[in-house]
């Protein structure tokens, strides 16, 4: 019933942060079915004391984002470009003025509300109590009839697997097309999966390697993280990114500028389901910061038009582009396998697999070209980072994408 799910690319937005609210998101959807997405991906769009996690009624949208017709004029724009929605459910916590009676709330051992990881403005629900898991089902079915498809289950880790496979089994009754990512950082993704019913994780953990692999030159923790997501894809379908709203932007993170495509070579030729976050495919910069306000620099507005991009983020825009439509002549490559056929610290032949069908990633970071041992029989380079066309050779710093 989820066969849309093989095909979406997500482009995410933090609604609070881009600046103009529904109506000016409205505006850019043109841009993301450009750029290849045909996925919206929202960040909080609720009712909230400041920055939308800490939710105050989730069946109403935030007055800063607009009203109920401009969430339905937006809706309605992505149903005429093929844009699915997701939504952001944040239901592990809410504000502190959110209205509900006292034991929806969990509560520590002096009976004081329970807050979620020392923060004192959120206070989590309780999850052991049948009126919460009601409500959230409530909430869930409620947006998915006014036009989302897809749920991102904010602080997925520190809710009950038990609690998300009530609630998901109970709205897909009704809504069989719906499809849910819970935020999970670290652990085990796989028996988090099988245990809570959901569709999907983020995956933070080949995030993390993907990046960390190309700035210290160790593409042996890009192997053992890729390994690792072969075993989620047993169990589930990997959200898959290089940024998103709660970590340092793409472009900031590598140390090296020219490595930017080997990290979209990566996330666009592995299993899972790639989310693109707004602003990377210009090369937007800006560093998350431990503190209060430390996440506004990876939050920013969007401009009103396109007139107010940089002309340098459109090359990085064309990149994307390239490789998302890549992505889309490769649809398979959602449930693909990916395994390391040659490897050393500096280069990597990524092979990607489902059945008969094959893709090469030739990663090479090295200060000199890279001959790679591998057979390349029946296949022809489809992407570069400079029209290279050699199956075999990769240049410096360079990269490249074979298939047949």
């Amino acid at each position: 019933m989820r066969e849309w799910v093989d095909h979406v690319i997500w482009w995410h937005v933090y609604p609070l942060g881009f600046g103009g609210g529904f109506r000016r998101l409205t505006g850019w959807l043109d841009y993301a079915v450009e750029l290849g997405a045909n996925g919206l991906q929202l960040g909080p769009v609720f009712a909230s004391e400041s920055h939308g996690y800490d939710t105050t009624d989730h069946f109403r949208l935030d007055p800063r984002l607009g009203d109920d017709a401009d969430f339905d004029a937006l809706i309605a724009g992505c149903r005429e470009r093929g844009l699915q929605v997701m939504l952001d459910g944040v239901f592990n916590h809410v504000g502190r003025s959110f209205q509900a009676p006292e034991h929806w709330f969990r509560h520590t051992a002096s009976g004081e509300r329970a807050v979620f990881e020392g923060h004192g403005a959120l206070v989590e629900l309780n999850h052991d109590e049948p009126e919460v898991l009601d409500h959230v089902v409530r909430v869930m079915e409620h947006w998915l009839d006014r036009g989302a498809t897809a749920w991102r289950l904010d602080v997925a880790y520190g809710v009950p697997p038990a609690f998300w496979k009530a609630a998901v089994g109970r709205v897909r009754q009704n809504r069989p097309e719906a499809w849910f990512t819970g935020e999970i950082i670290q652990g085990d993704y796989v028996t988090f999966l099988r245990s809570s019913g959901l569709d999907s994780i983020t995956q933070y953990e080949l995030w993390k390697a993907t990046w960390s692999s190309l700035n210290d030159g160790n593409f042996y923790e890009l192997a053992w993280a890729l390994k690792r997501n072969n075993e989620v894809l047993e169990a589930g379908q990997p959200l898959t990114f290089v940024g998103n709203h709660d970590v340092t932007r793409i472009a900031s993170r590598l140390t090296d500028e020219r490595h930017l495509g080997h990290a979209l070579a990566v996330l666009f030729t592995v299993g899972g389901v790639p989310s693109v976050y707004y602003g990377d495919e210009q090369g937007f910069r800006g560093v998350k910061e431990d503190r209060e306000g430390g996440d506004d620099a990876v939050r920013p507005a969007f401009p009103e038009s396109r007139d107010g991009l940089a002309p340098y983020g459109w090359p990085i825009f064309d990149l994307h582009k390239r490789l998302i439509g890549l992505r889309r002549r490769h649809a398979w490559l959602v449930r693909a396998r990916t395994t390391a056929e040659h490897l050393t610290n500096t280069a990597a032949a990524l092979v990607s697999t489902d059945g008969a069908d094959r893709l090469i990633t030739l990663l090479n970071v090295g200060d000199e070209p890279y001959d790679f041992p591998i057979d390349t029989a029946g296949l022809r380079v489809v992407e570069s980072h400079d029209d290279n066309r050699s199956p075999t050779s990769v240049p410096p710093h360079g990269w490249s994408i074979l298939a047949g």
